[in-house]
């Protein structure tokens, strides 16, 4: 089977943060560091080390600080560049993608994940896309959409990831079956299943590369799970269709949506800087109490 690229991202960033408030008041979610870069930045690097080169933000009020953070700051780099501050302007620049390379879509209601994928339908041609969830922050030293693009052979791909038993009423669950490698036959998904009646405790987190078919699932707008249109269930109707693979990708995967697993990613990604590393050890080690 002759592979499309995979050069389009979409990425929904309409949600309003409701659990970081107040922090999130006037500020997108998508916009909280991860120690000195965004969520939002982390998820579009992902894309651009994957090969996307089209990016597609589903937006909703109050997020134009999105919108100012990947375009140009010009008292910034003027100041940067009249201090001769050329790390710092280098690190800006690097943000500034090619004039026309992003877009942004207005999800006018928050209608679940699903609505806001088919709000960018317009922009999409007859060609497989990736789908990020900047709340899910995946630490890999390939990126978990790069390992799933090298691993696509078409039709619909998601990141897995085994979750305790407890935990399934929070993801779309895989129905799974014949496993190869890091690839898994999906037979089936379930959105937010009880524990009880999960098929599995496979569970889709926030990637997908999804083929063109699916917009004419979500085009019927049927509510789910919480009375919300889900990309889950239009995947699900695709299954038996097109080939269907969920990849269990190599990484950690930070929930960033929830207070614990963003402090648990900032410090995660700490431990991980040579510069930040050592003194961070030495400051919990001579403070036991935090413990």
């Amino acid at each position: 089977m002759t592979t499309r690229p995979i050069k389009t991202a979409i990425f929904p960033v309409g949600g309003l943060g409701t659990r970081f408030l107040p922090a999130t008041k006037s500020m997108p979610k998508e916009m909280l560091p991860v120690i000195d870069k965004p969520l939002i930045q982390y998820a579009v690097e992902e894309a651009a080390e994957a090969g996307c080169e089209e990016f597609i933000f589903v937006t909703g009020r109050g997020k134009s600080a999105i919108e100012d953070h990947f375009d140009h700051s010009i008292e910034l780099e003027h100041t940067l560049r009249a201090h001769a501050r050329d790390e710092a302007l280098e690190l800006i620049e690097q943000m500034i993608y090619k004039p026309g390379s992003i877009s942004y879509v207005r999800q006018q209601e928050p209608a679940g994940l699903g609505h806001a994928v088919w709000c960018a339908r317009h922009l999409i041609r007859d060609e497989p896309v990736a789908v990020l969830l900047a709340d899910d922050l995946i630490q890999a030293e390939r990126g978990c959409l790069k390992q799933m693009v090298e691993a696509y052979r078409g039709g619909n791909m998601v990141a897995a990831m085994e979750v305790e038993q407890r935990e399934v009423s929070r993801y779309g669950i895989v129905d799974p079956g014949e496993q190869r490698g890091r690839e898994l036959e999906v037979r089936g998904l379930v959105e937010k299943p009880s524990p009880e009646e999960a098929p599995s405790r496979i569970a889709i987190v926030g990637r997908y590369i999804i083929e063109p078919e699916v917009f004419g699932e979500l085009d019927r707008r049927e509510r789910g799970a919480g009375g919300e249109i889900q990309l889950t269930d239009s995947l699900a109707r695709r299954v038996g269709l097109s080939p269907f693979k969920a990849y269990l990708f190599e990484g950690l995967r930070f929930d960033c949506g929830s207070k614990l697993g963003h402090l648990q990613a900032n410090l995660a990604y700490a431990l991980a800087r040579e510069e930040l590393a050592a003194p961070l050890r030495a400051w919990l080690r001579a403070h036991p109490e935090l413990g």
